[in-house]
């Protein structure tokens, strides 16, 4: 923890008034998935309460976000960035001097894959392979045209869109009868595991963790029997215009909070903070599964988790920081 020397009182309003200058406003990107939200809005509470800034939410996503920053300076901080599929883009932004990787969001790491429901692979263990999938591609019915078998894929927009389309086409899952569905939404996505695990159907697509819907429901990632190629990973796989796509399994994902250098250097204390600040997997998944259950959104869910777990915040900022943190839940 940083440490404090005594001062004047005088000297407490004028580091205090100067603090307040040095953070000024922060824009903060929330991104359209749940985990994000919730840190977005965790990072505006404490923010805005432990460290004065004028934290303003503006919506993102993983590339734009991340292209702005490099390019515009803004958005200031982007809390959950899933950094393999623009690593060369992040890594010539720190090089440059424009990004700094303030800490791990998600001090685990994410997970990638394409997945089937554990009693599928129960009843068949030959699906828990890419080879077993194809063999019972019939399975997998299509929910709108019976002659075809269902592979969901990404939302449009979504980076992952990308890569599993790319992945779907390495796999020749198509020539297998597969056909990549565009669930519409991340709760189109989540929905369509959640009512094949309801009625005990068959599945099989994309989906990453830490989620809820993974802590929920047991799912078995799809081993493609190829390894990790890391580098065509990078090169081709998370590039729209990949025109050659080799199979890879996904590597793992770091999950990055990223802020731009400007911002680091011009609010220390508060970039000190997001250095700090980590959710472990465990931690985020039980988090996510409990905004299911509630249908909370990101705010709702940020402002239960200063209530609930000060066990975990509280190491994250400094005990004078804690102190406005408390004042300022006290008047919610």
């Amino acid at each position: 923890m940083m440490k404090y020397a005594l001062v004047s009182t005088a000297g407490v309003l004028f580091a205090c008034s100067s603090f307040a200058a040095d953070c000024g406003k922060v824009m903060i990107a929330e991104m359209n998935w749940n985990s994000a939200s919730l840190m977005a809005n965790v990072d505006q509470f404490i923010l805005a309460n432990g460290y004065d800034c004028e934290a303003e939410l503006v919506p993102g996503d993983t590339m734009p976000t991340g292209t702005s920053m490099i390019e515009k300076g803004q958005p200031d901080i982007a809390p959950e960035l899933w950094t393999n599929s623009m690593k060369s883009a992040l890594d010539r932004g720190v090089n440059d001097g424009r990004l700094s990787i303030a800490s791990k969001s998600l001090a685990d790491g994410g997970e990638e894959g394409f997945w089937v429901p554990r009693y599928m692979v129960e009843e068949y263990p030959e699906l828990a392979t890419i080879e077993g999938i194809r063999k019972h591609a019939d399975k997998f019915e299509h929910p709108e045209d019976p002659s075809k078998s269902a592979f969901y894929g990404c939302p449009a927009g979504w980076n992952c869109q990308i890569t599993a389309k790319n992945l779907f086409n390495a796999l020749n899952l198509g020539e297998s009868n597969f056909e990549l569905i565009d669930p519409g939404s991340g709760a189109g996505l989540s929905g369509s595991i959640a009512r094949a695990y309801e009625r005990n159907q068959p599945w099989f697509g994309y989906y990453w963790a830490p989620t809820a819907i993974l802590g929920k429901y047991e799912m078995v990632k799809v081993d493609f029997g190829s390894g990790v190629d890391e580098q065509h990973y990078i090169d081709c796989i998370s590039k729209d215009d990949c025109l050659e796509p080799q199979v890879t399994m996904y590597p793992p994902s770091p999950v990055y909070t990223v802020t731009t250098s400007e911002f680091a250097e011009r609010a220390p204390d508060a970039y000190e903070y997001l250095s700090r600040r980590s959710f472990t997997n465990n931690e985020m998944n039980g988090l996510l599964a409990w905004m299911e259950e509630n249908q909370a959104d990101g705010k709702y869910a940020a402002e239960n988790f200063m209530f609930e777990h000060e066990d975990i915040w509280s190491h994250w900022v400094s005990s004078d920081v804690k102190v406005k943190l408390d004042e300022a839940l006290d008047n919610l």
